[in-house]
């Protein structure tokens, strides 16, 4: 971690893309440092929650990769091809150099397999073919940037593709680490309860798509970005989150739909300053600055397809250009994913992808059932989009409402608040026991009666969550790949909140926390299997 210890070295030696991504580490770094002795002075069970996701994120991230390895080991791959490598259609990246680990080069090589393949070839060749342009630039970016500065002194030993390779695995296990911190963090502030927040965090180190958080795919990029940047969006760090957020939707395509919580954030805002505050000016001026930002995320994977279109359209003949190069719209990426992959409305709705469909059920389902969860819950939050929530509601949702000084003074008001909570319930348990040893009737506490208890996962700060959870899942069921939406939806917290509170509060005796853990191991241990062996898995 050294790039993370000493930036500044590595900010001279990389072009400002990669040195903004190290900047976004260095800052998260020291942040946690600094936010863990904060803790340890004020909340000691905040910091050993903490250690406890960060050596669960770790301790995961050895397993999967130690999976890796066995697997590659005892069976045969289904496709021999991962190592082929042609040259470069445009510059000639290879050399004549020997290698002085060929079996460790060999090795790492033919770990590179499905879309990893893509992102190695584009880090190494750029975009060659029209198909490329369905992977987004900033996975391949950091992956060549990393290859070329920290660890360029390999390529002597293990080759350049091996490098590029070694390059991804470190970036993503890494970006995999922080994203689950973040996700803690987060669940901190809308959960408003720690032990919550860590059953969560836990079961994203867990989750069912974890194999591709271990592989050269851009899952966890996206992951520490999108939850990041609304880690810090909930805490009024409103420009530094949308920055986070805007780099999201230049790792995956989806991270364009981020744009929906600065857009919530900013109609309450407007709404508030209308029929709160009776400020007309203020109003405009909430309105003018969150459509600013919701176009800064916008921007990047915007600039990616006019990038595409004057690689592709521009100084061709006429009978020479694509079809979608003659669009009155021109998307490169809508072009490749329904030319190249049949992604559309309702194409995979055939018989013989029946399998994939029971292969994406239990994610699905997941989802399904955390959004009807939330809306039987608060149904007249949901259904008014939070504009009839209770002044209660409102008042513990003053960080979504509130702008500028105001959310952050709101949200250092509420994380001191929380251990005061935490500690008046935890004497009301006590005394009720107490009272119940003496000879009176056994009390239960409202966390042991499943009846009457409310989660704290119900209050207004969930739903633009769970409405981008909604959006996302009727998009993978409906229009995507549907194998896909494992990993698709892997990154959507709703998921682990919602598991987290069944793992707790289950229908029937453990039976649901026995199930989903159960969902977790089986996934991971077939997805590390075929994965790695080059067949099918999502």
């Amino acid at each position: 971690m050294a790039f993370l210890s000493y930036p500044h070295i590595f900010m001279k030696q990389t072009d400002p893309s990669l040195a903004t991504f190290l900047s976004f580490l260095n800052s998260l770094y020291v942040q946690s440092k600094s936010m863990a002795i904060k803790s340890f002075i004020y909340n000691p069970v905040q910091t050993h929650h903490t250690s406890i996701v960060l050596r669960s994120a770790i301790a995961s991230r050895l397993i999967l990769i130690t999976l890796i390895i066995l697997w590659r080991s005892l069976f045969s791959p289904y496709d021999t091809s991962a190592s082929v490598n042609p040259n470069c259609l445009f510059s000639n990246t290879t050399t004549n150099h020997p290698i002085r680990l060929p079996h460790i080069a060999s090795s790492i090589e033919d770990s590179i397999v499905w879309d990893s393949v893509y992102f190695v070839r584009i880090a190494q060749c750029g975009y060659e073919y029209e198909q490329s342009y369905a992977f987004l630039p900033l996975l391949p970016i950091c992956i060549s940037l990393l290859s070329r500065t920290v660890f360029e002194p390999l390529i002597p030993l293990i080759g350049h593709r091996a490098v590029l390779g070694l390059s991804g695995y470190v970036l993503n296990n890494t970006a995999f680490v922080f994203a689950a911190l973040c996700l803690y963090r987060l669940s901190l502030i809308i959960l408003k309860d720690p032990d919550s927040a860590l059953r969560a965090s836990i079961l994203f180190c867990f989750n069912p798509a974890s194999i591709f958080y271990s592989s050269i795919y851009s899952e966890s990029l996206y992951s520490l970005l999108s939850i990041g940047g609304l880690y810090y969006l909930m805490s009024g760090k409103i420009n530094f989150a949308t920055l986070l957020l805007a780099l999201s939707g230049s790792a995956r395509s989806n991270g364009v739909l981020n744009a929906g919580y600065i857009c919530f954030q900013t109609m309450h805002q407007a709404y508030d300053a209308i029929f709160l505050r009776k400020h007309a000016f203020l109003a405009v001026k909430v309105i003018t600055a969150g459509a600013l930002r919701c176009l800064c995320t916008f921007v990047p994977f915007i600039a990616f397809q006019a990038y595409g279109y004057y690689n592709m359209c521009l100084g061709h003949f006429p009978d020479e250009l694509r079809a979608w190069c003659k669009a009155r719209l021109p998307l490169l990426y809508n072009y490749i994913q329904s030319h190249y992959w049949g992604v559309g409305l309702l194409r995979y709705f055939q018989l013989k992808q029946l399998p994939n469909f029971l292969l994406a059920s239990p994610i699905l389902s997941l989802a399904l059932c955390s959004i009807i969860h939330y809306v039987k819950l608060q149904p007249e939050i949901f259904f008014s989009l939070g504009f009839l929530a209770s002044p209660e509601d409102k008042t513990s949702s003053a960080v979504l409402i509130s702008s500028g000084v105001d959310a952050r003074s709101n949200s250092t008001y509420f994380s001191r608040k929380l251990s005061s909570k935490i500690q008046r319930a935890e004497d009301q348990v006590l005394r009720r026991r107490k009272k119940s040893t003496k000879g009176a009737d056994p009390i239960t506490s409202p966390l042991e009666n499943n009846l009457s208890y409310k989660p704290k996962h119900s209050s207004i700060l969930l739903l633009p969550f769970v409405l981008h959870l909604g959006f996302m899942a009727v998009t993978a069921f409906f229009v995507m790949h549907v194998q896909v939406s494992t990993r698709f939806l892997s990154a959507s917290p709703p998921l682990y909140w919602y598991a987290s509170y069944l793992v707790v509060f289950p229908c029937n005796g453990k039976r649901w926390g026995h199930l989903i853990w159960a969902y977790c191991a089986a996934y991971i241990l077939i997805g590390s299997l075929l994965f790695s062996n080059f067949y099918p898995f999502t």
